[in-house]
């Protein structure tokens, strides 16, 4: 079996392919990227080859086609794993964080569930419009050739057996790499990395920063060197918005069903609320505070991004001042802990 490309996903010649731009502060995908990778398929011959990539579903009924077609045609097998709208919400919403958006939660939700949808973000749709996304890919390859897996979340070993199974592999020879997981920012760490964001934005500061001081600085550091404390509270989808992402998985399910395609898992769970919606008069509410630690570790990641471990000052400000960042981090930890100390 032929896993291609370079890291866990081959984001860059899938970009290439589906005509997305870079994520912000990345360089540009060239499509000699997706050449390259399917050559490197192409040398496989005759082994099974497994290729992911989430950024497919960016693909319109073109790019499908050709990457069906460059891929083998008639070999190729496609495979969709989904989740409720429910789920995604705000896993989705703190992507858009970290590619340097700044918009407000609730603010996005709203346009997001409106109808028709009012957001800075229409790729959404394009990604998460489950019946449509199946349809499109069913329709180049025909529905026998397309299977969709519908992922439990209280099993999270499911989607590996699933695979071992239809890959001919042994049970239990997929396992999950703990190092591997990508947790989720809470609500005070997210409304820190809006607040950069808004910074970047309002300093007009070059885009080509934001991946080394942000997204592999100052967020990729608070992810992994700080644990956050049981109680501090994670981001909460309001039960409005929670009902109406369920009525649209289960009109998405619905839809699916109808095309034909193989389904493996309960696809009518798509369209459940969960059962632990939040009080329905919930509302934005009060900003959170910024725990003292999170906005450390924000800064000594922006630091290590800026070579602070061993450039020199002219190189740390070469392309972007990281004492001004550092002052913003700074004043975001003092204001937390002016917060709790007496009068």
């Amino acid at each position: 079996m032929v896993y291609p490309g370079r890291g866990r996903q081959p984001l860059w010649p899938i970009l290439a392919v589906t005509g997305q731009p870079a994520l912000l502060g990345g360089p540009r995908p060239e499509i000699s990227y997706w050449d390259n990778l399917v050559r490197e398929i192409r040398a496989a011959g005759d082994q099974r080859v497994v290729l992911s990539s989430e950024f497919f579903a960016e693909a319109d009924d073109a790019t499908a086609r050709r990457v069906i077609a460059d891929l083998g045609g008639a070999r190729v097998h496609v495979v969709v794993t989904l989740r409720s709208l429910t789920r995604i919400l705000p896993s989705q919403w703190q992507q858009y964080l970290q590619n340097g958006f700044h918009f407000r939660y609730l603010e996005w939700l709203e346009g997001i569930l409106s109808d028709p949808p009012r957001t800075p973000t229409p790729g959404f749709w394009r990604r998460h419009r489950h019946d449509a996304l199946v349809t499109r890919w069913a329709a180049e390859n025909g529905p026998e050739n397309l299977t969709v897996i519908v992922l439990d979340e209280s099993d999270r070993l499911m989607l590996l057996r699933v695979f071992e199974s239809m890959l001919g592999l042994p049970g239990g020879f997929l396992a999950p790499e703990e190092k591997a997981s990508n947790r989720s920012l809470t609500l005070a760490e997210a409304e820190l990395v809006r607040l950069l964001n808004e910074e970047f934005t309002r300093r007009d500061w070059p885009h080509r920063d934001y991946a080394r001081f942000m997204r592999y600085g100052a967020v990729e550091h608070m992810k992994n060197a700080r644990q956050p404390s049981p109680g501090e509270p994670r981001i909460a989808t309001p039960a409005w918005a929670l009902t109406r992402a369920a009525e649209i998985s289960a009109e998405m399910a619905r839809n699916i069903e109808s095309l034909g395609v193989n389904i493996v898992g309960d696809i009518s769970s798509l369209g459940k609320v969960p059962g632990d919606m939040p009080d329905p008069g919930a509302d934005d509410g009060p900003a959170p505070m910024v725990p003292v630690e999170a906005a450390a570790s924000a800064t000594l990641g922006a630091f290590i991004a800026g070579g602070a471990g061993g450039q020199t000052a002219e190189e740390i400000v070469r392309d972007l001042d990281t004492r001004t960042l550092a002052k913003v981090l700074a004043e975001r930890c003092r204001q937390h802990v002016s917060r709790l100390l007496p009068d």
